[in-house]
């Protein structure tokens, strides 16, 4: 992974956290008559390109939507498909990512992957733990809703056993209780494919967050739309709901 450093980039409104949602993967393989996961092998180059382009820009952290509570629910062996690619990535893609000063970092359902994937989680996050270039969240067997009915359950049970007051209840506490604690709301969220919805994906942290969607499928993905999504930020006022 070389990283370009061309000057010229801190004249834009770089947003501090892009989250995307990487879809197409299957239309890209069906297109060419291709097996599904021949579009999900061809994904995994251009997560290397969003990589590559974060850091070029100085994004400071990006969230990737690479499976869903709700892919679980896809055919086993494309799943098993999903889940082979996930370990090679883990073991051959983590040293660059290190020598680049990428932290990792994986949100979602660990209880649902199997032992050897949670272990390479925990070696490559504790790795790169020191980092701080880029941190790369990847969220895995994720789900917007569980993530917030999980802290809920978290809350009541201290308010149950007396530990938490009803006053002390907020938005920063319930935040402090979601799998993105301590991590910037996006400001940008990019999806591919043309779809225009959001899939339960971080669903309390998009709460202010801009929008831009691309027809370009996922395997297509290339800096200029990387370039054009961080363009199109800059144009646009974000006003948090105040006025002028």
């Amino acid at each position: 992974m070389e990283i370009d450093s061309t000057p010229g980039y801190d004249d834009l409104n770089v947003p501090t956290h892009v989250a995307i949602i990487m879809d197409g993967n299957g239309r890209w393989a069906k297109a060419r008559g291709l097996p599904r996961v021949a579009g999900h092998q061809r994904g995994a180059d251009s997560v290397r390109v969003a990589i590559e382009s974060a850091i070029k820009y100085g994004v400071r952290y990006l969230t990737l939507y690479s499976f869903s509570s709700e892919n679980w629910k896809r055919p086993a062996d494309e799943v098993g498909d999903l889940m082979g690619l996930l370990r090679r990535y883990l073991r051959n893609e983590i040293n660059e990512l290190h020598q680049n000063g990428v932290r990792l970092r994986v949100i979602g359902e660990r209880s649902d992957l199997s032992s050897d994937i949670v272990g390479l989680i925990e070696e490559c996050e504790k790795r790169t733990s020191g980092n701080t270039c880029l941190d790369l969240i990847i969220a895995l067997s994720y789900g917007g809703r569980m993530e917030i009915v999980n802290a809920v359950k978290a809350i009541v049970e201290m308010s149950v056993t007396g530990d938490l007051s009803q006053d002390q209840i907020n938005e920063n506490l319930l935040e402090s209780y979601l799998d993105t604690s301590g991590i910037p709301d996006p400001d940008l969220l990019i999806r591919t494919s043309g779809e225009k919805r959001i899939s339960n994906f971080l669903l309390w942290q998009m709460a202010y967050a801009e929008f831009i969607f691309l027809d370009t499928l996922w395997p297509d993905f290339k800096e200029k739309d990387f370039t054009f999504a961080i363009s199109e930020f800059g144009r646009r006022e974000r006003r948090f709901g105040a006025t002028d």
